[in-house]
């Protein structure tokens, strides 16, 4: 029997008042979801619990069966794995938001707002010059990547709050300590302000903001963790990066964005595809943890809804298999706030095309054994 695991990342949220105190998964319809409910169960857990920091990486590694042990400290270097590039055992990398600030130089935005796509690539543009001793890398919009020679000072002992995670606070607090620790990073955040100053507005400025920083990471292989052959439908750069550091299948998707805008139809054909050839499928859908970091949660539970009717209710009714499928989020995150959390989340496990049987799911190790079941996977 085949599984599949659909991560709609950000899935859990807060109760919200203009929602009549609902959360934007219990406001909206997902009746293919209310369907395999009845098939299986609907528990909320939450997949961090008290281990980690809530947050993508380590939490998707948690649901593929990573030990903790296994995790990288930091994202960066799978989001660089994830664009086809490694680095050596004597270098680091950072992620690099293009953030925004205001005259008091408090952090507004984390994800260049204000500015269209165009200008956001413009603006990166502008910043990929030479550094000596940084190289810069664009990814996507505001998400870029710095690699330079491995610091320990930067690796072990700065503490650099996500940008995400900071809004309204002062920026030259926040960067502080890494401009005190390196002189290159000091150099580069001052450097590229300059550069970035055709792009400011009324009192809206923007800036480079490092953060993350990350060391090279061998993770252990899918096949070798599970016995089984598995592939994953992502864009985000970081379950890219994930599935490529773990081996898995990943097709590059015409359409396919790391938003709300997504190619669902897309996903769904790549996803049903890859259900033939594959023991086990990832398929992961970003656009409701973005939507919370922008305060919509009209857009979340729109796009949740889409999700139950343009991928769901197809996968339902195209595979003729039995087939194990469990919905969940990785995290918490709150459109009241901005921010992760590490309460728990929806999950929904169930078999279709067959026989039901009792699921229970109390923890994560629970979802791990209702989807890795080597032993009676076909083939």
């Amino acid at each position: 029997m085949r599984s599949l695991l659909v991560i709609i990342d950000g899935l859990g949220d807060d109760p919200i008042p203009a929602l009549n105190g609902l959360t934007p998964f219990q406001y909206t319809e997902h009746k293919n979801i209310d369907t395999l409910i009845k098939l299986g169960t609907y528990s909320e857990i939450s997949i961090c619990e008290n281990d980690f920091v809530p947050e993508s990486l380590s939490c998707i590694l948690r649901l593929l069966g990573v030990q903790q042990q296994d995790f990288p400290t930091n994202r960066a270097y799978l989001e660089l794995l994830a664009h086809g590039r490694d680095i050596s055992e004597y270098e680091m990398v950072l992620r690099c938001n293009l953030v925004s600030i205001d005259k008091d130089n408090t952090l507004i935005s984390f994800n260049g707002q204000g500015l269209s796509a165009e200008n956001m690539a413009a603006a990166a543009k502008a910043c990929d010059e030479f550094w000596q001793g940084i190289e810069f890398m664009h990814l996507s919009m505001y998400r870029n990547l710095l690699i330079l020679d491995k610091d320990r000072r930067i690796l072990d002992n700065c503490v650099i709050s996500p940008p995400h995670e900071s809004m309204g606070k002062n920026v030259d607090l926040l960067l502080g300590e890494v401009k005190q620790q390196s002189l290159l990073l000091k150099h580069f955040i001052e450097g590229t302000a300059k550069r970035l100053e055709r792009f400011n507005h009324d009192d809206i400025r923007y800036m480079l903001y490092p953060w993350g920083p990350s060391e090279r990471k061998k993770l252990p292989g899918f096949q070798a963790l599970h016995g089984l052959k598995g592939a994953a439908i992502c864009e985000a750069e970081i379950v890219r990066g994930i599935a490529k550091g773990l081996y898995l299948t990943a097709p590059k998707i015409s359409g396919a964005t790391a938003d709300i805008d997504t190619d669902i139809a897309a996903k769904t054909t790549a996803t049903l595809n890859m259900l033939k050839e594959h023991d086990f499928v990832l398929t992961h859908f970003n656009g409701a943890d973005e939507a919370a970091h922008r305060y919509d949660y009209h857009g979340k539970a729109e796009f949740i809804s889409a999700i139950d009717k343009e991928f769901l209710e197809k996968v339902i009714n195209n595979i003729q298999e039995p087939l194990r499928i469990v919905i969940c989020g990785d995290h918490v995150t709150s459109s009241v706030t901005g921010k992760h959390n590490k309460n728990a989340v929806p999950v929904v496990a169930a078999q279709i095309n067959t026989a039901a049987i009792p699921v229970t799911i109390n923890n994560y190790q629970d979802i791990l054994t209702f989807l890795m079941r080597a032993s009676d996977m076909r083939g």
